[in-house]
């Protein structure tokens, strides 16, 4: 399945889940939701998956991703007023310790779902 179609799907379950349950839950609360919908649009999905992240072939941290799906592509959710660049930042640090070349930055705000698309800078790792 390509990106785009992957994207595609994503992107229509979480205004599925915007649109059931509105603003004001918790993360955890809305990553349940999207896991439901991902699933029933067919998609793979691995929640709350542990990465590794290496510097100079040495284990330096590890981190929680919130969702992959396919994967290929890194979900992080929030559910915050407005997204900051450090958000953004964190998912690319994501990509670049998962080796990903996609990740998706959903955020199940006050008004509506913001989305933002994020590549793996090839440079970068």
């Amino acid at each position: 399945m390509l990106n785009k179609e992957i994207t595609e799907k994503i992107i229509g379950c979480a205004y599925t889940v915007y649109n059931k349950m509105g603003y004001g839950f918790y993360e955890t609360v809305y990553e349940k939701c999207l896991l439901i919908e991902l699933r029933k649009a067919g998609l793979s999905v691995e929640a709350q998956k542990a990465i590794t992240v290496c510097y100079d072939g040495d284990v330096v941290g590890e981190f929680i991703a919130d969702i992959i799906v396919e994967d290929e592509i890194v979900l992080e959710l929030k559910s915050v007023s407005h997204l900051i660049k450090a958000h953004e930042v964190q998912l690319v640090n994501y990509l670049v310790a998962t080796n990903k070349p996609l990740g998706l930055l959903l955020n199940f705000g006050e008004n509506k779902v913001e989305v933002k698309r994020k590549v793996k800078n090839l440079d970068n790792g």
